[in-house]
């Protein structure tokens, strides 16, 4: 069966007639109309249409499309407006057979007529440039959409006019499989004049946040205004909040040969027929910020979608989804690690529902990589490095224990190679795992040797 969930604000006039249009459907067994503190009848007129009604907490559509989530009952979720009325008779059927045939997790709708003016003129010029697999969708902006309740879930909202394209760009980078679909036509309001540039600023500042949002949650690097203010405004609510929760708890993985069954780079070369070369450049460059730029060379002309499929093609440790969300249950902030590309960590990090990535950051222009990398500030040592390496893991680990007010001692630290001692030996609860390495078995407090992570939870 389906849900079906209605942001709306001062929407008296057409909500009690869609709430009636979803009902109709017997398919549908739950409508929810999340009211954004609407000052009219809204509420009203929605329950006794026979909707589910919430009453928002806080203003903003973001918002609201998280907490009518949070109260569905189903697994197939759709989001429809609340102004438009008449809607096509088929819309919730068209936008909800490729989930129920298996062939999308995520469905687009778009619907006849213009697109818009931001469409047009912001939206698809910018994934033109910084995700060109999207620059095809006919109404990226469209606000009506169907997917999984399980990939809803680990998206991260916007609360202003780039919550629709922040939600197409998440599960683009989740690799969730994505069709749009023509419900028909339908008479849809413009917004005013006065609403565009506020709209177009918001649009952009959600492309641009999520371009740099994918690659690392870096220091340095260049920024626009209104992303870097996003960002910021973000880490510091973040750990405003963090400094009032004392004796938070860490873990956090390797990602390559721990949360994968096998080396990102290592499968690269193997399918971009660069193994030779990339052998070379090990032996050769002892460097490691040398090495690291060298073998981003390699990737120079691949697009992002390559990479994407490629890590979407690798096997994963069977049960890290089960012990992530174990150890968050726990009250863990869980974390990656690793000396690979950003890119490819935040994929991680979606997939598994952990926290956050540290990783060097590979760059792309117009969806090609470039052969640029840049590995961020919080790799290398400060005044508060306790390691002595110029450059290390454990000055990251360092980075992440600051941000999410965390002690070191309270940190479980998985990895599997010699990258990975010096922060498996300063965790609190070190911890080798399926590693040739005979040092890293000597300073982990635990070895695992098979392939699953559940033993950790004993130390959790």
């Amino acid at each position: 069966m389906l849900s079906v969930i209605i942001p709306a604000l001062n929407e008296e006039k057409t909500i009690a007639n869609v709430v009636s249009f979803c009902l109709r459907n017997p398919l549908v067994n739950e409508v929810i109309v999340v009211d954004d503190t609407s000052e009219d009848d809204t509420a009203i007129l929605s329950a006794r249409a026979g909707a589910k009604v919430i009453i928002s907490a806080q203003r903003g559509k973001g918002i609201s499309m998280k907490e009518g989530i949070d109260a569905s009952s189903n697994n197939l979720l759709i989001f429809l407006d609340g102004d438009i009325d008449p809607y096509p008779e088929e819309t919730i059927n068209l936008l909800t057979q490729p989930l129920l045939q298996d062939e999308a997790d995520f469905v687009k709708g778009t619907f006849s007529r213009n697109a818009g003016r931001v469409t047009e003129l912001v939206a698809k010029p910018l994934l033109d440039i910084f995700f060109p697999g999207l620059a095809d969708f006919t109404q990226p902006l469209s606000g009506m959409i169907a997917g999984r309740k399980s990939f809803f879930k680990r998206i991260h909202f916007f609360n202003d006019y780039g919550v629709d394209i922040g939600i197409l760009l998440d599960m683009y980078l989740m690799k969730a499989r994505i069709k749009e679909v023509n419900i028909g036509y339908i008479e849809n309001k413009s917004k005013p004049w006065e609403a565009l540039g506020k709209m177009s600023k918001e649009v952009a500042s959600a492309i641009i946040t999520k371009a740099h949002r994918q690659h690392a949650e870096q220091e340095n690097g260049s920024r626009d205004a209104a992303p870097e203010a996003a960002i910021h405004l973000q880490d510091e609510m973040m750990q405003a909040e963090n400094e009032n929760k004392p004796n938070r708890k860490m873990a956090i993985f390797d990602m390559d040969d721990t949360i994968l069954k096998g080396r990102f780079l290592d499968t690269c070369a193997r399918q971009f027929g660069f193994t030779a070369k990339l052998e070379d450049m090990r032996a050769e460059e002892k460097d490691v910020m040398n090495l690291t730029k060298q073998v981003a060379l390699l990737f120079r002309g691949k697009t992002m979608d390559e990479l994407l499929n490629i890590v979407h093609g690798m096997e994963m440790i069977g049960d890290i989804k089960h012990v992530v969300k174990e150890l968050k249950n726990q009250g863990y902030i869980v974390g990656i690690i690793s000396n690979s590309y950003t890119l490819i960590t935040n994929y991680i990090v979606k997939n598994i529902e952990a926290d956050f990535s540290y990783a060097n950051q590979l760059e792309f222009f117009e969806g090609r990589a470039t052969g640029e990398v840049n590995t961020p500030s919080y790799f290398f040592a400060s005044a508060e490095s306790i390691c002595g390496h110029s450059f290390c893991k454990t000055n990251a680990v360092q980075y992440a224990c600051a941000k999410y007010n965390v002690q070191l001692k309270h940190c479980i630290i998985a990895g599997d190679s010699k990258d990975d001692r010096c922060m498996v030996g300063h965790a609190g609860t070190g911890i080798a795992f399926r590693t040739n390495d005979d040092l890293l078995r000597a300073i982990a407090r635990l070895e695992i040797r098979e392939e699953r992570f559940e033993p950790l939870l004993a130390f959790a």
